[in-house]
């Protein structure tokens, strides 16, 4: 397969951030990543090389400890574990959940938890937004905080949190005024920093939620919980334009991670269509077989350019909701089809463990329902782009 052309002007391809990312890279080939599903274990010894490298604090202010980077850097960083055949989703949230902070934190907040999180010495990898009965209707969210003295009192439940398990902090929502007495449905809704090493048994549980991909998933269980009143982020019920506005962040960084999984896959498969012989040729000289992999080639190079723009826009401090959004559908989309083509090139050999294509062909999968699901986007572009009437 040959090289992709030179981007001229659409984002700076860090080719030195690439080189590094892939050295670490080397040294956790398949068979570690295999194992870890086995036993439904966490990248530790992975994620420790990423931190110590300084990557997972790449979007970290440099006042802060980190490196201050563009999120187009970030995102080849991201892009640049998957396209190895490592899973830069066990780490990626240290990157943009620490954006909340950093945009809406106070200044010892900001001082306080950022250089540890820069450093590695804090885990922020959790997320815990998403409950059982409300999905992606955030603003039914049912989990409460009240105030009481110098301490919120939180109870409730959240589902699907990614990593509760290995992170030191998790950023929370929840509802700090009942639905019945706003104005609008978004207000009333804040954001907390709760120490999970201090919260476990005193208020909160964790426990492993088994999905068909490793990214040790949990639930979080929270019965009157007391979180410092100085761990609210922001002002009190601000908190669900504070976690919107981190969400443009994790679209493009998540889009560009998925671009790497889709040149995974495709790499794999031109590959295999090269070398396996059936009938007397190489299989991939039917049509069958090499149309779909050139379709997927077009998809994801389409694909990039849009993620190339969102993150051009996030850098130069432009409205990019809509691009970010779109970059992650075509990424989700693209990806899904390379993996559908190359599954199908290998066959049978498709579901040999050994060969890694069905983890990448199920962790493919993901994108098209998390971070956020393909109606979602479409639904945002229809009412917000086209002006066309809320669908929900």
């Amino acid at each position: 397969m040959s090289e992709t052309p030179t981007m001229v002007a659409l984002g700076e391809d860090y080719p030195e951030l690439r080189d590094a990312v892939r050295k670490i890279c080397e040294r956790y080939p398949g068979a570690y990543w295999r194992r870890l599903e086995a036993e439904q274990a966490y990248p530790s010894e992975f994620i420790k090389e990423l931190t110590e490298g300084g990557f997972l604090a790449s979007l970290v202010p440099e006042e802060y400890g980190g490196s201050g980077l563009p999120i187009r850097a970030a995102a080849v960083i991201l892009e640049e574990i998957n396209a190895s055949g490592c899973t830069a989703s066990q780490g990626h949230a240290q990157m943009y959940i620490m954006g909340t902070v950093l945009r809406h934190g106070s200044e010892e907040q900001k001082r306080r938890y950022l250089p540890k999180i820069a450093s590695g010495a804090l885990r922020l990898q959790a997320f815990g937004v998403t409950e059982p009965t409300t999905g992606s209707d955030t603003t039914q969210l049912k989990t409460r905080a009240v105030k009481e003295g110098a301490s919120y009192v939180v109870s409730g439940q959240k589902v699907f949190t990614s990593r509760a398990l290995h992170s030191d902090l998790m950023l929370l929502l929840a509802r700090t005024t009942p639905l019945s007495e706003v104005r609008r449905r978004t207000d009333g809704l804040s954001v907390f920093l709760v120490d999970l090493r201090e919260a476990k048994g005193r208020g909160l549980e964790i426990r492993p939620l088994e999905v068909m991909i490793n990214h040790n998933t949990t639930e979080v269980f929270i019965d009157n919980l007391k979180v410092p009143a100085e761990n609210l982020v922001g002002k009190e019920g601000e908190g669900f334009r504070y976690i919107l506005d981190g969400m443009n962040a994790e679209r493009i960084l998540v889009a560009q991670e998925c671009i790497g999984d889709g040149r995974w896959l495709l790499k794999k498969g031109v590959e295999y269509a090269k070398e396996r012989q059936v009938f007397g040729r190489p299989i991939g000289q039917n049509q069958g077989v090499q149309f779909p992999l050139a379709r997927a080639w077009a998809e994801l190079e389409a694909a990039e350019l849009f993620c190339r723009r969102a993150a051009a826009l996030f850098d130069a401090g432009e409205e990019c909701g809509a691009d970010a959004n779109t970059a992650k559908l075509l990424a989700a989309d693209a990806t899904w089809n390379a993996a559908e083509a190359t599954f199908q090139t290998f066959g049978g050999f498709g579901f040999a463990r050994e060969y890694d294509i069905e983890r990448k062909w199920r962790e493919a999968r993901l994108y098209r329902t998390a971070p956020i699901s393909t109606n979602l986007i479409l639904a945002f572009i229809g009412q917000h782009v086209l002006g066309l009437p809320r669908s929900y």
